[in-house]
């Protein structure tokens, strides 16, 4: 039983490192090839090289894309990603030759049906986080299962995947975008034709702009539609009119806090009409010179305003019962 102690002691203790050795290894090996990838920065993986950089033990992050590249399959959004992903591997190497225990894989589908089949995948693409199994940054909880990454809800820049690294792991990959040439230049082209183009409409529009009436129709065209609720209807989603139950439709919502789509342009006519006609009384009555015309007019616009807020009044008291205010019933 003596003898037995020391055997013991060296086993506990070969357990202990060989793990520690396998990993670097692993660490040392997959440095080289991320270093030497024609992906700038991705592991090109298969069968075998998938098995070995995803199975503990690990003392590094791996970051394994499962793709389907080939047209033959139709996957789009492998196509629209596949940049991102490489935009991201090749930001991080960029900055960190050595990886820093931050490895980017890749496997097409076309080079490892047999990991498709195990891992029973029947999509694409598909982006699998493994933390590490030793060292100070091991994640209990995905030490055989790993992160996923949310294609549904994030889509695909790079920067949410980043934002996904750093969430799971000491790691805060950088996304360094090259400068875009060519929307550069598209929106300096469109910036010249639009001063091209002012330069030579201004002339003509310099009236209307200039135009006090304009400006007043713009303002008032703008107080109307506030005023009868358009940015309500906006917002809230109303219909536009309601079945009454009985054969007909209901435009008139009940209550101060509701409202129909058709109620608001009735309201919304309703207060251009009086708005016209207070600003007729108001400014053009004055400039009649015939005494007649002048009264005759003074009695028209009066009358379109009693007509209007009658009008008004009963749609309030349509609305709300207990409406306090009306006006002769001319409707």
């Amino acid at each position: 039983m003596r003898f037995l102690a020391p055997v013991a002691g060296l086993l506990s203790l070969v357990s202990t490192l060989l793990p520690i050795a396998l990993a670097d290894s692993k660490l040392s090996k997959f440095t080289s090839l991320a270093a030497g990838s024609n992906l700038k920065g991705i592991v090109k993986l298969d069968d075998t090289l998938y098995t070995e950089l995803t199975t503990a033990p690990r003392n590094y992050s791996a970051v394994v894309l499962l793709t389907a590249l080939d047209h033959r399959f139709s996957c789009d959004l492998c196509q629209e990603f596949q940049p991102e992903y490489a935009l991201l591997a090749k930001s991080w190497i960029a900055k960190h030759k050595s990886g820093d225990g931050l490895f980017f894989g890749q496997l097409d589908f076309a080079d490892a049906k047999a990991t498709f089949q195990r891992l029973q995948l029947t999509t694409a693409p598909i982006l699998y986080l493994f933390p590490p199994t030793t060292g100070d940054n091991v994640d209990v909880a995905h030490i055989e299962t790993p992160h996923q990454f949310d294609f549904t809800q994030h889509r695909t820049p790079a920067e949410a995947v980043a934002r996904f690294i750093s969430k799971h792991t000491p790691h805060t990959p950088p996304v360094s975008r090259p400068f875009d040439y060519v929307k550069f230049g598209g929106m300096a082209g469109l910036v010249l034709v639009a001063v091209a183009l002012v330069s030579i409409a201004f002339p003509i529009v310099k009236p209307i702009i200039y135009s006090r009436n304009f400006w007043a129709a713009i303002s008032l065209i703008a107080v109307l539609l506030f005023t009868s609720g358009h940015m309500f209807n906006h917002i809230r989603h109303v219909p536009y009119v309601v079945n009454d139950g009985r054969g007909g439709i209901s435009y008139v919502a009940s209550g101060f806090s509701n409202q129909f789509g058709l109620e608001t342009q009735i309201v919304a006519i309703v207060y251009a009409l009086l708005a016209f006609a207070t600003i007729s009384l108001a400014m053009k009555t004055p400039r009649i010179d015939d005494p007649t015309q002048q009264k005759a007019a003074i009695l028209i616009w009066n009358a379109v305003l009693l007509v209007g807020f009658s009008f008004l009044m009963n749609l309030f008291k349509q609305k709300n019962g207990s409406y306090p205010f009306f006006l002769p019933p001319l409707f």
